[in-house]
């Protein structure tokens, strides 16, 4: 696994300390949101804070009125599988687009849920704890 996506991964463990119990995601989403991390991040009433920058993948941190999260997107959508793959080996809730994951807690999954489109997948932690 290249650097980015082990620093990325390492994020995603971070959000899953974050995760709390909520509501289920909104069954009214609109159509998934596409484009670069900037125009998602806008249309999620998000100012990104870039953490990574590179050809095939960009990760900000976002904090908003519904909490924080991590937005990432990717150059292509097996770089975007192999990462969602193993980031949900560390528990969490992710809201998956093409090319694109929001990860964080419930509510916050569940907020962007409607501003974002995409579909929620849960990750099951399969630490000792």
């Amino acid at each position: 696994m290249r650097t980015e996506a082990r620093v990325v991964l390492g994020v995603a463990a971070a959000a899953v300390v974050l995760a709390g119990c909520g509501t289920s995601p909104s069954p009214h989403a609109p159509a998934t949101a596409s484009g670069t991390l900037e125009q998602l991040a806008a249309r999620a009433a998000c100012h990104p804070v870039l953490s990574t920058d590179s050809a095939e993948l960009r990760q900000a941190n976002c904090t908003t009125a519904d909490g924080r999260y991590v937005l990432a997107t990717f150059a292509t959508d097996r770089g975007q599988r192999e990462w969602i793959n193993e980031a949900e080996d560390y528990g969490g809730v992710y809201l998956v687009g093409r090319k694109w994951v929001a990860v964080g807690t419930q509510p916050v999954v569940t907020a962007l849920h409607g501003r974002l489109g995409g579909s929620v997948e849960t990750g099951t932690m399969h630490s000792g704890h």
